[in-house]
């Protein structure tokens, strides 16, 4: 089963200390500490794009429907349309970790409150 885009949205701002707002034209920007991105919604047409681990990369690039976000492949962000060609479960575990990896960079004095419990 996958999820909607209103789902997504849902999902992305249950997240620890993550709010939204919209830039460039109606790119719905899903962040935290500010200005950190973690998920973007709407960047090229019904899409969804966020960051995933370095190593794991190109090996979602190379799944039929993802494929690397424009102006933001180098920081290994992928991008997908409507409908998202993941479950939604693998999808929620991704955009947890996209959140995860942006709070991992953060400035130690601003990440407590921001770690998922497992």
């Amino acid at each position: 089963m996958t999820m909607t885009e209103a789902q997504v949205a849902q999902f992305c701002l249950s997240l620890p200390g993550a709010r939204e707002d919209y830039k460039w034209g109606g790119v719905r920007v899903f962040s935290i500490a500010g200005k950190k991105m973690f998920a973007l919604q709407n960047l090229r047409g019904d899409s969804l794009a966020f960051k995933v681990d370095k190593e794991l990369f190109l090996g979602h690039v190379d799944r039929p429907g993802i494929h690397p976000a424009p102006y933001l492949a180098r920081a290994q962000w992928i991008i997908m349309n409507l409908p998202y060609p993941l479950g939604a479960q693998e999808l929620r575990g991704l955009l947890q970790r996209s959140h995860q990896l942006v709070v991992s960079k953060l400035p130690r004095r601003t990440q407590p409150g921001l770690w998922l419990e497992h």
